[in-house]
């Protein structure tokens, strides 16, 4: 059994919403925000971050120790030239144009307070060296001042001195740890 129809088109049907009020068209959520991400975001953001931190302190200490390898190497070829030639004048040159290349990388000038290390001479080159290393006046003895000679010598004079001495010297400031500058002479 169907209801009654009604016979005319003004008549108002059951549950139907008066003429009179316009309808509205559907409503669409609002658009998702972009802020604030949602929580897999910030994740990928942090890790990001630390993969970045993590790099930057890998990079600083591989160039750190740079240095210290390229010094060794330099050391082992001095040797290995010294221990093929038995020259001695070449040795405390060699020995000594690293010890300032060394020095002017451990100990860069910084600023007003900084010592300037290439404009160092003399018994004020030695005396950097005795402080910034041990301290126990071994680069103040008779065997360190070859250093400061032998670089400008002519390459066929012949000069007397303990070999083994300022070799083994030179070697325990060169291996010592200078950490660019720490130790302030």
């Amino acid at each position: 059994m169907n209801p009654p129809r009604p016979t005319t088109a003004t008549a108002p049907v059951q549950g139907s919403l008066p003429q009179d009020i316009p309808l509205r068209d559907i409503h669409l959520p609002e658009p998702v925000s972009w802020w604030p991400p949602a929580p897999g975001w910030w994740l990928l953001l942090a890790g990001i971050i630390l993969l970045a931190v993590v790099f930057a302190l890998l990079r600083r200490w591989y160039k750190s120790r740079r240095l210290q390898r390229d010094i060794h190497a330099e050391l082992e070829k001095i040797k290995q030239r010294y221990g093929s030639s038995g020259n001695k004048l070449k040795l405390a040159q060699d020995l000594s144009v690293l010890l300032r290349r060394a020095a002017i990388s451990w100990y860069p000038h910084t600023g007003a307070q900084a010592q300037d290390i290439a404009g160092l001479t003399g018994e004020d080159w030695l005396r950097f060296l005795d402080t910034s290393g041990k301290g126990d006046g071994a680069f103040l003895g008779d065997t360190a001042r070859v250093l400061l000679s032998a670089p400008y010598l002519p390459a066929d004079k012949t000069i007397e001195f303990d070999a083994e001495a300022l070799l083994a010297l030179c070697e325990s400031w060169l291996l010592a740890s200078h950490k660019g500058g720490d130790r302030k002479p």
